[in-house]
């Protein structure tokens, strides 16, 4: 697969995979309890959205330089993103729990009362983003310092 070929891209895939995986670990440890839908579920630590960008921006840093625009493009692109993950989504998903919440109370006759539950795992907190971070950075660096 040439798309393989592109140092950037592949450190990005890995630091997101890396992020996913570690996320079962992460809830094993809070909960207790198994749960490999963790693997491709959003939300929970560390954040595989930063991961997946910071690892590219690393990536693009060491191919590119932190002087090129590549890089200062994955760099904002990177801010938002992380900006996004902490800030909107995580709202939309403590509004998400709200209404779930308030659905389940709601008379079983009531139209609304049967809508299956909101997705409440939509965000995180700046821990799990900021971890996500480091983890883009710490696997894109070793990637690119073995390529």
């Amino acid at each position: 697969m040439p798309f393989l070929t592109n140092p950037p891209l592949v450190a990005a895939l890995l630091s997101f995979l890396f992020a996913q995986i570690a996320k079962v670990f992460t809830t094993w440890y809070l909960d207790r309890k198994w749960d490999l839908t963790r693997l491709v579920g959003s939300g929970g630590m560390p954040s595989s959205h930063s991961a997946f960008v910071v690892g590219l921006c690393t990536a693009v840093g060491f191919a590119s330089g932190t002087s090129s625009v590549e890089f200062a493009v994955c760099f904002v692109f990177s801010a938002i993103v992380m900006y996004d993950a902490s800030g909107v989504r995580q709202h939309a998903g403590k509004q998400a729990n709200v209404l779930n919440q308030i659905i389940s109370e709601l008379p079983p006759e009531h139209p609304v009362s049967d809508v299956r539950p909101l997705k409440d795992t939509l965000g995180h907190t700046p821990t799990q983003v900021f971890a996500g971070a480091c983890t883009g950075v710490i696997v894109g660096s070793l990637y690119m310092a073995n390529y």
